[in-house]
């Protein structure tokens, strides 16, 4: 029987296109410039060609079952245990198949949680039918350790099989010492209460997994890909041979441990990362002697990349995440809600979280298809990059006597450093853009509704005697955001926002290109651009600048109309008092005149924002 395809043959009229045809087209477009201009780098080094060919002999990699949804987790974390039962029984109802119950004091509180109590514990589960398929993750810290124990004994004090439930108890004391710089124990002090808790709950019958390995410790530091993946293997790695010393045999502890990673943004970093885990930790287990089976993922949307300002961007951040993080195998997902940063989420935010999952699940049908990259060139190209460079960090973790031995080393602490500062330096310079906050900012924008609650407030854990340094959660856009928060006090204390007069010269024609760049410069820092009509005469333009109340000014137009009317209108408007006159572009071969005319500084793509907003702010002093 012939196929339909036999007869739609659409490009047999054409030349079949190879690499080489495509390499000459490029070639020919950039005219001599090498074609690296077109190749990109992550963090890591890694490079990201601009097209790729198929990767034929790829299979897809083992995760989920073939076409299984991933569990649709729900951040609890209202310190009020009523009101966070009345959330878990709302989410529940309305499309979530988990819980993560967040605890005061873990690393992913982010300023709120549970509190760790039996009593609270009870009441948070109240209604709630943990033994009937719903997931229940324990996101909890030193302080909230207990919190494991509580849940084991609600089982029983409710009569229900531990087997039926599926519970992951997150015990990660790793991460905890990441985070806070400090341990009051040694790894060998440590070890015996987490393996002496693993097996008191696998001997009641609970199936795990027990210990997680969470790569939010690097990721919300501000770490790349590759460390993220690094530190997951090494925390998994102690927590494997910690169990296996303590008497569990190795192939019972497969299942014992899972991964935790963030997802962000950035799609195919975020789906090549999810892979590569499963990938590497296949390998850790075939080094062990056992046969590999597909490691637990748990994913959050990432904490860094959530802005304070135009918060609803979170929304289409977290949108992408979720979407990158569920093609690339992971078992459930936790999507933070999008006004997160600016306190504890209201029902709006909880319900934009919970059906951004929804969504991709019941209407795009994401999960129909395992692995769907298999075979895409680019993405399994970075897969196996990621699988190298993150395989070669964790042998030096090894190296250096494991992740406990290396963070008391500073090793990690080191690396992550350095990506952090090469990220915060791209921030700055709007390189890395974060729209709402970093560029096209939405200067008066409504105030977006959190809950009021008071924190949980935890007794101190132990002395820190063993000290060094700390991996602390950082979000990119913090420091525009304080520019922001500083634009906004300045109303309440002198009347008015700070403004730029924007002085544009010539007609829209010249001007509106920088005029526009400018606004959206000046307002990521808070200070309110004030647009102008075009100008060629000095003297209007300086009455219009003394008119607008601004203390900056900045000339915005063309290369060509720069020559003709820049100095001129500098002069004017340093005559008439301007504090601080920029020009919007680059001054070439004009720059000593428009410096002795008046100009001051100088805006341009690529450009520390950052630093000159701040100067900008100290100049209005």
């Amino acid at each position: 029987m012939t196929s339909v395809t036999d007869h739609l043959r659409l490009a047999a009229d054409f030349a079949p296109a190879t690499y080489d045809d495509w390499r000459k087209l490029v070639d020919g477009v950039l005219k001599g410039a090498p074609f690296e201009k077109l190749v990109g780098k992550t963090y890591d080094g890694l490079k990201i060609e601009p097209i790729y060919r198929r990767a034929h002999d790829a299979a897809p990699i083992a995760g989920r079952p073939a076409a299984a949804p991933w569990k649709i987790m729900q951040r609890i974390d209202h310190p009020d245990a009523t009101m966070a039962n009345a959330q878990a029984l709302h989410d529940l109802e309305n499309g979530a198949t988990g819980l993560t119950l967040v605890f005061a004091g873990a690393n992913g509180a982010y300023g709120f949680g549970l509190e760790p109590s039996a009593e609270a514990i009870g009441k948070v589960l109240d209604g709630v039918f943990i033994d009937a398929g719903i997931a229940i993750e324990l996101q909890i810290g030193p302080q909230s350790r207990m919190a494991a124990i509580h849940i084991a004994e609600y089982v029983k004090r409710k009569g229900l099989t531990p087997a039926a439930c599926d519970i992951r108890f997150g015990l990660d004391p790793v991460g905890a010492c990441a985070v806070w710089g400090s341990s009051p124990y040694t790894w060998p002090e440590i070890v015996p209460a987490v393996t002496g808790a693993i097996k008191g709950l696998a001997g009641i019958g609970f199936k795990g997994p027990f210990a997680a390995a969470d790569g939010r410790v690097i990721h919300d530091a501000g770490g790349s890909e590759v460390q993220e993946l690094a530190f997951v293997l090494a925390a998994g790695v102690a927590y494997l041979r910690a169990l296996e010393d303590a008497g569990v045999a190795l192939e019972d502890t497969q299942g014992m441990i899972y991964a935790r990673l963030a997802a962000d943004a950035d799609q195919f970093l975020t789906m090549a990362k999810f892979r590569a885990l499963r990938l590497l930790w296949a390998r850790v287990e075939a080094a062990s002697g056992l046969a590999p089976k597909p490691i637990l993922i748990a994913a959050d949307t990432a904490w860094r990349m959530l802005t304070q300002r135009d918060p609803y961007v979170n929304m289409l951040r977290a949108t992408m995440a979720t979407f990158s993080a569920g093609l690339g195998g992971a078992d459930s997902i936790n999507v933070l809600p999008h006004t997160l940063a600016l306190g504890l989420p209201d029902p709006f935010a909880r319900r934009a979280a919970r059906n951004t999952q929804l969504v991709l699940l019941e209407e795009s049908n994401l999960a129909k298809v395992s692995d769907p990259a298999a075979g895409s060139g680019g993405i399994e190209t970075l897969t196996q990059q990621l699988c190298a460079a993150a395989w070669s960090l964790f042998q030096e973790i090894e190296k250096a006597g494991g992740v406990f031995a290396s963070l008391e080393q500073n090793l990690i602490q080191r690396k992550v450093a350095a990506t952090r500062a090469v990220r915060e330096a791209n921030i700055a310079r709007r390189k890395e853009v974060l729209t709402g906050a970093s560029e096209f900012p939405n200067l008066h924008e409504a105030q977006v509704a959190v809950l009021e609650a008071k924190p949980v407030a935890l007794a101190p854990y132990g002395e820190a005697k063993f000290k060094f340094d700390a991996l602390p959660p950082m979000r990119l856009a913090a420091p525009f955001e304080r520019l922001r928060d500083k634009s906004d006090q300045i109303p309440k204390d002198k009347g008015v926002r700070p403004k730029v007069f924007l002085a544009d010269l010539g007609t829209p024609a010249d001007f509106t290109a920088r005029a526009t760049f400018a606004k959206s410069f000046f307002e990521t820092g808070g200070i309110e651009a004030v647009d102008s009509e075009g100008f060629t005469d000095p003297v209007a333009l300086a009455t219009a600048f003394k008119a607008s109340g601004a203390a900056l000014v900045c000339l915005c137009s063309s290369d060509k109309t720069y020559a003709r009317h820049a100095t001129a209108a500098a002069k004017a408007l340093q005559a008439e008092g301007a504090k601080h006159i920029y020009l919007a572009g680059r001054p070439g071969e004009q720059e000593a005149a428009l410096r002795a005319a008046g100009v001051n500084d100088f805006i341009f793509a690529g450009g520390d924002a950052l630093a000159m907003l701040q100067e900008a702010y100290r100049l209005m002093e």
